[in-house]
């Protein structure tokens, strides 16, 4: 998996919040069915973006995922084997 850097996912993050910021202003003013439906689909972005910063973030400090998972599975059969 290709990831991108925090700083990249951070910037889509901010965007995205002002997005979000000026469509609630819009939202406030008066309920619009398209606009709810694009401040949800902003909301899922949002969300999106932070698990893929949680990711970035954790394989940066620990590591690739897959790495990690194949050596504890090496070293439960070890420990099994024993």
């Amino acid at each position: 998996m290709d990831m991108r850097n925090l700083d990249e996912i951070r910037t889509d993050i901010e965007r995205l919040t002002e997005e979000r910021a000026e469509l609630l202003h819009k939202l406030s003013q008066g309920h619009d069915a398209l606009l709810a439906i694009e401040h949800k689909e902003i909301e899922e972005r949002i969300a999106e973006l932070w698990d893929e910063h949680r990711t970035a973030r954790a394989e940066l400090r620990w590591g690739d995922r897959d790495v990690i998972i194949k050596r504890a599975r090496a070293e439960e059969r070890l420990d099994r084997a024993a």
